[in-house]
C-alpha cells in the first residue's frame, strides 16, 4: 500500500479493505496488516481481487472518494463514486479543453516535449552504454536535433505546427533504432515503422506492446476520473481512445521500447516467438505473447523516482500518476501539466 497525491494505491493481490472508525484496515487472511485514516483521501486505486466490504465503499461515497477496481494487471474494472461529486465537472472541463484548439495546445505541447526529451535520453543511454557499438558523432548529432526539436514543441503555435515536430523528431529517433539492436540482427533489424499490419518482428513487438501500453494508459485515466476518449493532440474519433494515446506519448520511447530492445538483446524473445501469414503480416506466437506479458508485468515492479514528485514509485504506477497529475492540472490545482520526463 503506497499513498501518494491524496491517493492510496493497494498493490497486493490478496488484500482485503475494511472500515473501523473512520479507517481503512487491511486484511490479510485473518491478520491486519495495515490501517490509514481516509481523512485527506481523494482516491484508492485498488490492484487485486479480494475486495472491499461495503461499510468502506459506503464511507467512501458519502466522503466523494473514488474507489477505482481495477486487475493485479492494471486493467479497469469499475469505480464507485459520490452522487454529488461523482467526476461530472471533471468531465466537463475535461471536454471543454479538448474542443478548443486554444485550450488544448499546452497539454499537448507538454506531453509531445516530454515524449521528445525521452527518447532523446534513450539515445544518450545507449551511447552512455555502448560506446564501442555506436557511432558517436551521428548519436550525438541526432541528440542534438531532438533537444532542438523539444524546446521548438514547448514553443508551438498550433496543433498542426505541433505535429509537424513530433513527426519530424520520431523520424530522427527512429532512424537510429536499428542501432540500438545487438543481437540477431538477421532476424531483429529496424528499416522503419510499419503496422496493420506488421511485417517485421521488431515492429511485430513494438505494435503488441504499444497495444498494452495503450490499455494501460486508458485504465489509468479512467481511474482518475478521466474520459480515455478525449484526446487533446489525438483529436475526437469513434472507438478511438485519444486521451490514452496522448498520455502514452511520453512512455512509448522509455518504456515500451527500451522493453522491447531488452527482450531482444537478453535473448528472451527469438525468431521462434513469431509466425509470418500469408500477406506478409508478422506476429508473436502463443509462446511469444506469453513470455512477452510475463516480464511486462515484472518490468512494472521495478521502483524509479519519479521525476516531478521525487519520490520512488514502481513503473507500472507511472502512467496513474500521470493521469492524476493531468487531473488536477484540468481541475485548476495545478499551473501546468507536468509530464514524465525520465533522466
Amino acid at each position: 500500500m503506497r499513498k501518494l497525491l491524496n491517493t492510496l494505491f493497494v498493490t497486493s493481490e490478496d488484500l482485503y479493505l475494511s472500515l473501523e472508525n473512520g479507517n481503512i484496515e487491511a486484511w490479510q487472511g485473518k491478520e491486519k496488516v495495515a490501517q490509514i485514516p481516509l481523512i485527506n483521501l481523494e482516491n484508492i486505486f485498488y490492484f487485486g481481487y479480494k475486495g472491499a466490504s461495503p461499510a468502506l465503499l459506503g464511507e467512501c461515497v458519502k466522503r466523494r472518494i473514488g474507489f477505482c477496481f481495477l486487475t493485479p494487471h492494471g486493467r479497469f474494472l469499475a469505480r464507485a463514486s459520490g452522487l454529488t461529486a461523482g467526476n461530472i465537472f471533471l468531465h466537463k472541463e475535461q471536454y471543454r479543453m479538448s474542443d478548443g484548439e486554444e485550450k488544448s495546445l499546452p497539454v499537448a505541447k507538454a506531453m509531445i516535449a516530454g515524449k521528445i526529451l525521452n527518447a532523446r535520453t534513450v539515445l544518450m543511454r545507449a551511447l552512455r552504454d555502448h560506446p564501442l557499438s555506436l557511432d558517436e558523432e551521428l548519436f550525438r548529432n541526432h541528440i542534438q536535433d531532438l533537444l532542438q526539436a523539444a524546446r521548438c514543441a514547448a514553443d508551438a503555435s498550433s496543433l498542426d505546427e505541433l505535429r509537424g515536430i513530433e513527426g519530424n523528431a520520431a523520424q530522427s529517433y527512429f532512424s537510429l533504432l536499428d542501432f540500438l539492436i545487438l543481437n540477431d540482427k538477421k532476424h531483429f533489424y529496424f528499416k522503419g515503422r510499419n503496422k496493420r499490419p506488421p511485417l517485421d518482428p521488431m515492429n511485430a513487438l513494438l505494435s503488441f506492446t504499444y497495444t498494452i501500453l495503450a490499455h494501460d494508459c486508458a485504465s489509468a485515466l479512467e481511474a482518475a476520473g478521466l474520459d480515455s476518449y478525449a484526446g487533446f493532440l489525438h483529436r475526437d474519433r469513434p472507438g478511438r481512445q485519444s486521451l490514452a494515446l496522448d498520455l502514452m506519448e511520453e512512455f512509448r520511447s522509455i518504456y515500451a521500447d527500451r522493453f522491447v530492445l531488452t527482450l531482444v538483446n537478453n535473448r528472451v524473445i527469438s525468431a521462434k516467438n513469431f509466425e509470418k501469414k500469408e500477406d506478409g503480416a508478422v506476429w508473436l506466437n502463443q509462446e511469444g505473447r506469453k513470455s512477452l506479458l510475463t516480464h511486462w508485468q515484472e518490468r512494472k515492479k521495478e521502483v524509479i523516482t519519479h521525476p516531478f514528485l521525487q519520490e520512488k514509485i514502481a513503473w507500472g504506477l507511472i502512467p496513474y500518476v500521470q493521469a492524476l497529475l493531468l487531473a488536477r492540472y484540468i481541475r485548476g490545482d495545478l499551473d501546468g501539466y507536468p509530464p514524465f520526463v525520465w533522466k
